[in-house]
């Protein structure tokens, strides 16, 4: 019985550490995409270091952080990710996005 909790265990503690590096990289978002556009322009705006290069090849850390928040937030979200992101109920969404950026505490 020991063993068979043990190994239950196990791989529910493999498969929380694997869904958490699933994701590489998100989905690219739409090109021309007004929330994507108006995040990083926020972004750039209010915080510093976002023209520095993040760990996503080819994008800034400011660029790399909407395109996570982009990806993050529910279909259906219509408002400003940046503004989201400063909110209690974005402050998960916006630890996730600052270190997939590289870009935060």
């Amino acid at each position: 019985m020991k063993t068979m909790m043990f190994a239950v265990a196990a791989l529910f503690s493999l498969s929380i550490s694997s869904a958490a590096f699933a994701a590489d990289e998100y989905n690219k978002v739409p090109a021309g995409d007004a929330q994507y556009k108006a995040c990083k322009t926020y972004a750039l705006k209010k915080y510093e270091g976002g023209e520095e290069k993040s760990p996503i090849a080819g994008q800034t850390k400011a660029e790399a952080w909407c395109t996570c928040m982009w990806n993050e937030t529910p279909e259906d979200f219509k408002g400003s990710l940046a503004k989201f992101s400063e909110t209690a109920k974005g402050a998960k969404t916006n630890k996730i996005c600052e270190k997939y950026s590289n870009w935060g505490d």
